[in-house]
């Protein structure tokens, strides 16, 4: 039987992969950077500091990482505060998985950007609780983050259901054991082999339930 449920932040429940591809963009356009076509992929489930190496080391950002990563996650929160691009039906999903079992959240987000969107989209009492990308050593497809939510949980993750968008996050999840739920990212598509990967797929967010979460497991 399931014990919890996992949900990613990124493409799941808000939609800021473009506002974090703007923000790095920017950064590599104002310190002269080359962006690369292929950076926005590569770098989805990246722990930040994992994107902040890449953005010197591969794209040519003279800055340090540590002030990479300060100048994009000030971009994205102040993107943020001007508006909050939640999805449809995820403040809705989450009230509604919540009633059902304890939630957590495997971000590959900063700390700081997982706290402040909980915060204002008033579900952060919602989450037993938040692990980010860089509190563990390796950034997604690495199963690190899913393994760290359900060690803080208190379940093993065989007993445990994650919902997730990209290729990266849902090959993490697997890795982790846990029964994968795909809400494939309509901007950037999962490829079809990590989409493989998933017991459920769901258009929206609106047929997430305990009910097709359940049906899913078998139970």
């Amino acid at each position: 039987m399931l014990e919890a449920v996992v949900f990613d932040l990124d493409g799941v429940l808000v939609d800021s992969e473009s506002v974090w591809d703007a923000a790095r963009r920017a950064v590599v356009a104002e310190t002269g950077g080359h962006w690369r076509e292929s950076a926005t992929r590569t770098m989805m489930g990246m722990s930040s500091p994992e994107w902040s190496r890449y953005l010197h080391d591969e794209l040519g950002v003279l800055l340090e990482p540590t002030e990479i990563n300060d100048r994009v996650v000030a971009r994205l929160l102040d993107c943020y505060e001007r508006e909050l691009p939640l999805l449809p039906g995820a403040v809705a999903a989450v009230k509604r998985l919540s009633a059902r079992w304890p939630l957590g959240l495997a971000s590959s987000a900063n700390r700081p950007v997982i706290d402040a969107v909980l915060e204002m989209a008033g579900i952060g009492d919602n989450f037993a609780v938040t692990v980010s990308g860089e509190e563990v050593a390796r950034g997604k497809p690495a199963p690190d983050v899913y393994q760290a939510a359900a060690q803080k949980l208190g379940v093993d993750p065989g007993r445990a259901a994650a919902v997730e968008d990209s290729s990266n996050g849902l090959r993490s999840a697997a890795a982790a054991g846990m029964l994968v739920v795909a809400v494939p990212n309509p901007e950037f598509p999962p490829s079809a082999d990590a989409v493989q990967l998933a017991a459920l797929v769901v258009e929206s967010l609106e047929e997430l339930t305990p009910e097709s979460i359940l049906a899913a497991a078998g139970a």
